[in-house]
């Protein structure tokens, strides 16, 4: 029998290790592994059983798969160190209006502002060289441009963008015990309220209750009584 382990996929920018370190806590006995997928990759892996679960950002194609939404990110824009935009603390859309913006084919935001350059990098790694390199600005969720952090690059909040989401996916329909405690954890849920701890005990009826006090009170009135009290009470 193959032993129980579980796989998770998470795309470039999430950071699952918080979650990986509650599981190692929790499940010594059960191994997680996780995989660093390709943004555009990540639903593809899951429906495959590549990974048992999946931290992403939503694609358009979400079929066979249940999504539980974690986190929302802020959206930015990348520039150079001495770009005017870095004059302010945060930005606009209109103030991008004028801007070239690098659109590469694994974008994850599916917004842009500004005018949208006709090439398109591969890669959003690829996209932050050509923004050093003074070609462009691009247009990221915050993890990202982090990940890809440059001395000569800087980023700006973008306040009127849409905010850009995080979930976990899980495949569509009932789940393996291991799937079903991953998600338990990314919700917050403690160990006492684990789906492994038993079911609570019934309520009891009025009778049953009644009963029970009563048993209480014969007990007390036993032990409250003790042998030499009750001979002096013979006498």
């Amino acid at each position: 029998m193959t032993p129980l382990r579980l796989t998770v996929g998470y795309v470039p920018g999430v950071t699952p290790a918080k979650w990986a370190r509650t599981w190692a806590d929790r499940h010594r006995d059960i191994p997680l592994d996780l995989s660093a997928v390709a943004a555009a990759e990540a639903a593809d892996a899951l429906r495959a059983g590549t990974v048992d679960v999946a931290l992403l950002r939503p694609s358009a194609d979400t079929s066979e798969m249940a999504l539980i939404p974690l986190y929302e990110e802020t959206t930015v824009v990348v520039v150079p160190n001495d770009h005017l935009l870095t004059a302010a603390d945060a930005v606009t859309a209109s103030d991008l209006a004028d801007e070239p913006v690098l659109v590469p084919l694994d974008d994850v935001v599916a917004w842009t502002a500004g005018r949208q350059l006709e090439h398109r990098p591969e890669t959003t790694r690829d996209a932050i060289e050509l923004v050093a390199a003074g070609l462009g600005v691009l247009i990221v969720p915050q993890s990202l441009a982090r990940l890809h952090h440059r001395k000569d690059l800087t980023h700006r909040a973008i306040t009127d963008a849409p905010t850009c989401p995080v979930s976990l996916a899980v495949p569509a329909g009932p789940h393996p015990e291991p799937v079903e405690e991953f998600i338990g954890i990314v919700r917050g849920r403690t160990p006492s309220s684990s789906r492994g701890q038993g079911e609570p005990a019934p309520k009891r009826t009025a009778r049953e209750k009644t009963l029970a006090k009563q048993a209480a009170r014969a007990a007390a009135g036993k032990v409250a009584r003790t042998p030499g009290q009750a001979k002096r009470g013979r006498r």
